[in-house]
């Protein structure tokens, strides 16, 4: 463990102050320890209602949506503010999320830190606010008229946040949600609140955004966070979960006709083709180690050509046999524990179905791993001679375990990639960068990395087709995604 201590905030945030909940309190755990991290306010649904009215009066209000500059200057206030705690927020996510040391140098904090709240920033500049569509002579009335676009912030923004990746998807949320001039209550998991509470107080304590602008509550009831769906002062739901939640909060907030942007789950495919590098398509078949497979992202299952199918297992083997989860504070380690027992419970039923359902498990398996007798850590297993048809292959597992499907030809392969209710990611790895992209564009999802490339950024667009959501967050769609559109008509003059 690093020599940099940790200050847990324990107050949510509503309105500007830090306060309790009137649920009491709930307990955070370490992962990777199962030990006691501490206590956090516990919200009631009074609780989330007093912050939704906090959001929807700021909004109402103040000049927060119209002031341009000012936003970009608050932005870049919690931008220097987090940066001056990120150490001890590095400790605190490995400690909360379990994330291993290593990602935290990643995706998990710094790659997020350096243009989540930068980007939205600087866009607030270059952003189409206002488009003419100039003068012309409309039917209807007979006269000339001058016709213009303005795009507006949505109003009140329901910001529900994943225990896998919090931080980073926070950041990614309130920057475009602040930037395009939107109040905002923020709900983050209940396994991980500490980086969200975290938050709360940095704005609080060191920033101008007004009171009421974001508002933090943590809660143990998933049903508090359902209240931000259910209400009519809220606007916008920027969900990022379960394909199953996602469902549920598309079917509550019909009734308010909620906007939406949905990142759901994913089942992502790599398809390794003939031409390609093979040592670096089997390298891939690593990812789902990566922080426990917890992404939804991630390319859990691999495709290989029959033609090459021996020399890939033998690879992918290797590499499977050669992973074991360990110690999150540890540098080298790769693959840490779940999220919780429940999380480890569900992974392990997913190894015994494939088990049940014919697929060869070659390495890893349901046990606990040797030398872990505490915390929720789950074996890097390895299925080959997987049919795509099978469970493991058609549900997310959410855990360090990989499928390997065998296909026939290029044509074969996209069929298989693309028969998934999910469409979130996918890779092509392909011996010429022109041979790649011709496949990738024929694969249904919203982001394909070719040859080990990941794009992701606060300036990339990135979400789903099919059942891994509706809606792109970050680049300037994801500015679109947080306003709403006005057309102006006058007469031209």
């Amino acid at each position: 463990m690093a020599d940099t201590p940790v200050r847990f905030e324990t107050r949510m945030m509503i309105d500007g102050k830090l306060v309790d909940g009137e649920a009491g309190t709930f307990t955070n755990i370490n992962p990777a320890t199962e030990e006691v991290l501490g206590e956090v306010a516990d919200a009631s649904k009074a609780d989330m209602h007093r912050a939704i009215d906090a959001a929807r009066r700021t909004f109402d209000e103040t000049s927060w949506s119209t002031d341009h500059a000012f936003r970009q200057r608050c932005l870049l206030q919690l931008q220097e503010a987090i940066e001056s705690e990120q150490e001890e927020l590095r400790e605190e996510l490995i400690l909360e999320v379990g994330c291993p040391r290593a990602i935290t140098y990643g995706p998990q904090l710094d790659a997020p830190l350096a243009d989540g709240l930068r980007y939205p920033a600087k866009l607030i500049d270059e952003y189409p606010w206002e488009t003419s569509l100039g003068d012309a002579m409309v039917s209807v009335t007979g006269m000339n008229t001058t016709r213009k676009v303005w795009r507006e912030p949505a109003g009140v923004v329901g910001a529900i946040v994943p225990w896998n990746f919090p931080f980073e998807v926070t950041i990614q949320k309130l920057g475009q949600a602040l930037g395009t001039g939107n109040t905002v209550v923020l709900k983050p998991a209940p396994n991980t609140p500490y980086n969200a509470t975290r938050l709360g107080r940095l704005i609080a304590e060191k920033t101008d955004i007004p009171p009421g602008v974001v508002n933090v509550v943590t809660a143990s009831d998933h049903f508090v966070g359902e209240e931000l769906t259910l209400s009519p002062k809220v606007d916008l739901i920027s969900f990022t979960g379960s394909t199953v939640v996602g469902q549920r909060i598309m079917e509550k907030g019909a009734a308010t006709m909620k906007r939406l942007f949905l990142e759901l789950g994913g089942k992502s495919a790599t398809i390794v083709l003939e031409d390609a590098d093979f040592a670096l398509g089997c390298m891939m078949g690593i990812a789902p180690c990566m922080h426990a497979g917890q992404g939804c992202a991630n390319p859990t299952r691999l495709l290989l050509p029959r033609s090459r199918y021996d020399e890939g297992v033998e690879i992918l083997t290797g590499i499977y046999e050669g992973q074991a989860p360990g110690d999150p504070q540890d540098p080298g380690t790769l693959c840490g524990p779940v999220i919780s027992d429940k999380q480890r419970s569900r992974i392990r039923g997913y190894i015994d179905k494939g088990v049940d359902e014919g697929a060869r498990l070659l390495v890893g398996g349901p046990e606990q791993p040797d030398g872990l007798d505490k915390g929720f850590f789950v074996k890097p297993t390895l299925f080959v001679d997987v049919d795509n048809s099978m469970t493991i292959a058609q549900e997310e597992i959410f855990g360090p375990v990989l499928t390997v499907i065998p296909y026939t030809d290029e044509d074969d392969a996209v069929r298989i990639a693309n028969d998934s209710p999910y469409g979130l990611a996918g890779n092509v790895i392909a011996g010429s960068i022109e041979h790649g992209l011709a496949v990738a564009r024929r694969l249904r999802a919203g982001f394909i990395g070719l040859n080990g490339a990941a794009g992701y950024g606060a300036d990339t667009p990135f979400g789903g087709y099919k059942a891994s959501g509706v809606g792109r967050q970050n680049g300037t769609a994801g500015f679109d995604q947080y306003t709403e559109v006005k057309s102006v008509a006058y007469p031209a003059g």
